[in-house]
């Protein structure tokens, strides 16, 4: 028989944490002294002491270990858990590649783009969502403000319920800016079904993986986050991969203060 402090050396486990084994029965003294309260363990034990140290090499929780340690001499059990470990490393370790990237690129743009920090760009998902859609070619794009008004009056003749959040956004369809007639898509979240209107559609919206800025104040800010996102999409081996849109968090129809506004630009990324 061991005591705690040779079986500690021998293991390479402390003795506070062989006490903390002990008490979530993942690895439990071969005796107890009764009198005094100590802790024998016994050779046979360090086998499983090690495979507690492998694992945990790994990276598994105590909770996690204690269930593999159940089917441990299933080699298919084994090899399910390692697996999924293996799988959630990789996901990890592409995380972490993703933002020393960023940081990389943010630091080495620092002193040259004065925006940097200003509209910090930040990789998204915008989830799948159910929206009422309208699209036209408008006279031009400060002129958005005709499709909003044409899709209100029929979404208040259907009593639409908003969904929550509620996204509301424009899509610009064009290939390029247009200083006249710009093909544009608002679009509303929405709860529940609804028939189509004579210019409204109701439809789903897959998610879409996006760079994104989020800023306050007037439009005119507008070229400086574009600027600043393509910037970060050019530096981030991404590419784009779709119709740019903005996202209302406060409009013009929320306040008459262009510095209340609150606007997420968004253009649609993949890897290259």
């Amino acid at each position: 028989m061991l005591k705690i402090g040779d079986f500690s050396k021998l293991s390479r486990i402390s003795i506070r944490m062989l006490r903390h084994y002990d008490e979530i029965g993942l690895l439990v003294p071969e005796n107890i002294d009764e009198f005094t309260g100590y802790r024998y363990y016994s050779e046979a034990q360090l086998p499983l002491a090690n495979r507690i140290n492998a694992l945990k090499d790994m990276g598994f929780s105590l909770s996690v270990i204690s269930e593999i340690l159940k089917t441990y001499n299933d080699p298919h059990a084994l090899k399910e858990y390692l697996l999924l470990r293996q799988a959630e490393l990789k996901e990890l370790a592409e995380k972490t590649c993703r933002q020393l990237r960023i940081l990389d690129t943010t630091i080495n743009r620092i002193g040259k783009d004065e925006n940097v920090m200003e509209y910090c760009v930040v990789l998204k998902e915008i989830p799948q969502r159910y929206v009422a859609s309208l699209r036209k070619i408008i006279p031009s794009y400060d002129k958005e403000g005709i499709l909003w008004e044409q899709m209100m009056e029929e979404l208040d003749f259907l009593n639409v319920k908003y969904a929550s959040p509620c996204y509301s956004m424009a899509i610009f369809h064009d290939n390029e800016h247009k200083e006249n007639d710009p093909d544009v898509e608002i679009q509303i979240t929405v709860q529940g079904t609804y028939q189509n209107t004579e210019n409204v559609v109701f439809k789903s919206v897959p998610p879409v993986l996006v760079a994104s800025v989020t800023f306050k104040g007037s439009y005119s800010q507008l070229t400086a986050v574009n600027q600043a996102i393509a910037n970060w999409i050019r530096d981030n081996d991404y590419e784009f991969n779709g119709a740019m849109f903005s996202i209302y968090h406060v409009s013009p129809a929320q306040t008459q203060n262009p510095d209340d506004y609150v606007t997420e630009i968004c253009f649609p990324v993949k890897k290259k």
